[in-house]
């Protein structure tokens, strides 16, 4: 038997402990540990790592664990412990996980991975450098109903896809006179709380595994329910949005709306359902159920609003068989990390993963403060930029003056501040020393090949009037907006 030790940090709250903890870790304990190919079992060694004693003794007492403590750096220097995992609130995240990395620890958190997408690609970026593995949850990919739905999509049973109305969400208590099912930090916006952040996060994975990749969103937030009550009795005004409704072009021209609110009364099968209809059928999928209608099964409908329905539409439905059976999806992750941690087993969701979903989430607060559409750019890890012979240029459009690019900019909003990383050139004039381009520079950047701009740039494009400076490095999400030093 092999051992491996995972340090939990965050395990006290209701997701880490109900999904990471029991339905995971000690799940894989009580049925023996991992099996590995040939035979090895890889078994789990948890310590449990937070800031609050009492729950900790508890939890340790509750699933016959033997290790906690409330000494993060005491347990990081631990070389018997592999793996550290994250489940803490999202603002704490970043801080803890830079310390793992630096201890030379292998890292799997829970999403948002950073409250923005600049310290998302920065974290991307240390991970690399440190040389560790890295792992982003990203549980609903192996919900039956949605494992139901890929097979249903990759048969070709619905033929093209055209559209995906999606409903998620519940009513969750004010905690007045019943208990809010939600901490109370999930309606502040100054502890990372909302919708939008916690739930388009999800979106963007959910719809680029099984439909394809966001191009742009356009997103209304509010806050349905202004006032609530947290865990001590305490009334609070709710800073952050508690309901989201948005629209997605993805890519082919599918056309995707998802409505998400903590603030409606549930009449559907499931707590999410995604409707999918495409030109030679439709299905309708949930967190454990699927059912589709074929184009030679669809009943005639017709508007009369003087009669009532006599025709029921549900009974032209059926069921998908499951076919299989389908363990937890937080265990399922688990174990494909774990596998990818000992035996380099592929893991394709890692903190690049995690920070498109978080570039996803910026876009639909900036399209609901701005009241338009945000573009959605690519996000590149360091290593597919770097193997790009043009190094810094854009093939396509070579070099624009920065009056070009920021009429673009104002044009296509997800261009400047939230294209994400890319590789691309930045012009600055000395005069106001305004920069754009498709991003700003974030840590690592620097400015480099000064020149005068009648003299040709390898690989031409357009030029500047004026002195022409170019940014070598990567583009995060604020706008980059002045440079002090030329």
């Amino acid at each position: 038997m092999r051992t491996i030790g995972i340090i939990m940090n965050g395990v006290t709250g209701r997701m880490g402990e109900n999904q990471h903890l029991a339905r995971s870790i000690v799940a894989l304990r009580k049925q023996g540990g991992l099996v590995l190919p040939g035979g090895e079992v890889l078994w789990p060694d948890p310590i449990l790592v937070g800031r609050n004693e009492q729950k900790l003794r508890r939890l340790a007492e509750k699933y016959g664990l033997e290790r906690w403590s409330t000494d993060l750096a005491t347990s990081l220097a631990n070389p018997n412990d592999q793996i550290y995992f994250d489940a803490q609130v999202t603002s704490l995240r970043s801080e803890s996980l830079r310390a793992a990395m630096q201890a030379g620890k292998h890292l799997y958190c829970e999403k948002p991975t950073a409250p923005t997408l600049a310290e998302a690609l920065e974290l991307v970026r240390l991970a690399e450098q440190a040389g560790v593995k890295h792992g982003v949850v990203q549980d609903k990919l192996f919900l039956p109903g949605l494992l139901k739905l890929k097979r249903v999509i990759d048969s070709g049973f619905l033929g093209k896809i055209l559209a995906v109305r999606g409903e998620f969400g519940y009513w969750v208590f004010e905690g007045d006179w019943q208990t809010a099912q939600r901490p109370s930090w999930n309606y502040m916006k100054e502890q990372e709380g909302g919708i939008i952040v916690d739930m388009f996060c999800h979106w963007r994975y959910v719809l680029g595994h099984l439909f394809g990749d966001v191009r742009a969103v356009s997103c209304l937030g509010t806050t349905h329910i202004p006032e609530r009550v947290n865990e001590q009795g305490q009334r609070y005004i709710a800073t952050a949005d508690d309901a989201a409704y948005a629209t997605f072009e993805l890519d082919g021209g599918i056309i995707a709306q998802m409505n998400s609110s903590w603030a409606v009364r549930v009449y559907r099968d499931e707590l999410l359902n995604l409707q999918v209809d495409g030109t030679d059928g439709s299905a309708i999928a949930g967190l454990h159920h699927c059912k589709v209608q074929s184009r030679v099964h669809t009943p005639r409908a017709v508007w009369n609003h003087d009669e009532p329905l006599a025709h029921n539409f549900f009974n032209d439905w059926i069921e998908v068989p499951a076919n299989a059976t389908f363990d937890n999806g937080f265990k399922v992750q688990w174990e494909r990390f774990l596998r990818h941690v000992v035996l380099d087993e592929p893991f394709p969701w890692n903190l690049l993963e995690g920070a498109k979903g978080v570039q996803l989430a910026e876009l639909g607060l900036r399209s609901w403060q701005e009241r338009r559409s945000a573009r959605a750019g690519h996000i590149r890890s360091h290593d597919q930029c770097a193997a790009q012979s043009c190094g810094l240029r854009r093939r396509s459009r070579g070099l624009r003056s920065a009056g070009d690019d920021q009429s673009r900019s104002q044009r296509e909003p997800g261009l400047g501040r939230h294209a994400g990383l890319s590789p691309s050139s930045l012009v600055l004039r000395p005069g106001n020393c305004r920069g754009y381009g498709h991003g700003p520079a974030w840590h690592g950047s620097e400015l480099v090949d000064c020149q005068r701009a009648d003299q040709p740039f390898p690989g031409g494009g357009a030029r500047a009037s004026g002195r022409v400076y170019r940014l070598r490095g990567w583009y995060g999400p604020s706008h980059f907006r002045r440079i002090d030093k030329h």
